[in-house]
C-alpha cells in the first residue's frame, strides 16, 4: 500500500512549504507524528495507510513545520499554537473542511489542540501514547526523553550512533528495529536546526480534555518510555467519548510494534464515525 503514497506540497501563510504524503480520495484523515529527532509522516506512518484506503478514506501523511521535507523556519518558536496552526493552515490550503485526526506523541498533542481550537473540523481522534498530559518535569524524567536530548545536544551532534540509541528505545524489543529507519531519519534530522527542538513548547493540556466533542480512540504501549501511561487515565477520566486500549510489550510505537492490529482498530474506528 505504501506504492500508492505521493509527495505533495502545499503553500501556507508567509510562504511556508508544508510537505505530505497523500493517496485515496473521500473524507480525509490526517496524520501528525511525534517530535522525534528525524521524523517524519511517512517515515511514521506508512505501513498505515491499508485501513485509510480500504475504509473509503483519503489518507495525508503531513511533515509537522520544522520537520521532514517541510520548511524549518528559525526566526519564530515551535509552540503548540504555531505547529498545529500550520497543520490546519494545511487543511484549508488543501480544501478540507472537517478530518479525522491520527496522532502520535506530540502529534497527539497538536491532534487534541485542532480539537479543542477547531471543534467544528474534527470528526475523531486517534491518539496513540499522545504528549501533553503530564506536566513538562514528568517527561523530563522519562529514559526515552532524556536519550533523545542528549541525542540532539551532545557534543558530536546528530549522529546514526545517537539516533540507534533513541530508537532502540522506542520499541520494547529493540531487535525489531530496522537500520534503514534509524539511516532515513538520520539523513533528515541533519537538515533539523536545533532552534526547533531548543523552542519547542507542549504545554499540559489535561485540563482542557472535557472539551474533545468528538469520539476518541486511545492507543498506548504498556512500556512507553517517552509519554508515560498514566496519560491513560487523564484520557479515560476526561474525556466525553473515548475508549482507550493498553498494550503489553509495546514501547512508544503502537502502530509499528502491532500494525496489523492498530489497522485493524483504525479501520473499525473509522467505519463507525
Amino acid at each position: 500500500m505504501t506504492a500508492t503514497l505521493a509527495p505533495a506540497t502545499a503553500t501556507i501563510g508567509d510562504g511556508l512549504t508544508m510537505h505530505y504524503h497523500a493517496a485515496g480520495s473521500g473524507p480525509a484523515v490526517l496524520f501528525l507524528h511525534g517530535s522525534g529527532p528525524g521524523a517524519s509522516g511517512y517515515s511514521n506512518f506508512k505501513d498505515n495507510v491499508a485501513p485509510v484506503l480500504e475504509t473509503g478514506h483519503r489518507a495525508i501523511l503531513l511533515d509537522s513545520i520544522g520537520y521532514g521535507q517541510s520548511s524549518k523556519p528559525v526566526d519564530r518558536d515551535y509552540t503548540m499554537a504555531f505547529m498545529s496552526g500550520c497543520a490546519v493552515q494545511t487543511l484549508d490550503a488543501l480544501g478540507i473542511d472537517r478530518c479525522v485526526i491520527v496522532g502520535n506523541s506530540q502529534g497527539g498533542a497538536q491532534a487534541i489542540r485542532i480539537a479543542l481550537d477547531h471543534p467544528d473540523r474534527v470528526r475523531g481522534l486517534v491518539l496513540m501514547a499522545p504528549g501533553g498530559l503530564e506536566p513538562r518535569e514528568t517527561y523530563m524524567e522519562m529514559r526515552g526523553i532524556r536519550s533523545m536530548l542528549r541525542c540532539i545536544y551532545g557534543p558530536e551532534g546528530i549522529t546514526e550512533e545517537g539516533m540507534h540509541k533513541v530508537f532502540s528505545k522506542q520499541l520494547y524489543d529493540a531487535s525489531e528495529l530496522d537500520p534503514a529507519v534509524v539511516t532515513e531519519r538520520t539523513a533528515i534530522a541533519l537538515t533539523q536546526p536545533t532552534h526547533v527542538f531548543r523552542t519547542m513548547q507542549v504545554p499540559n493540556q489535561s485540563a482542557e480534555l472535557s472539551g474533545i466533542q468528538c469520539p476518541v480512540l486511545g492507543l498506548w504501549g504498556a512500556d512507553d518510555l517517552f509519554c508515560p501511561p498514566s496519560g491513560v487515565d487523564h484520557l479515560l477520566r476526561e474525556v466525553q467519548d473515548c475508549r482507550v486500549m493498553v498494550f503489553n510489550r509495546c514501547g512508544h510505537w503502537v502502530m509499528v510494534e502491532h500494525r496489523d492490529r492498530f489497522n485493524r482498530l483504525l479501520a473499525d474506528f473509522l467505519r463507525h464515525l
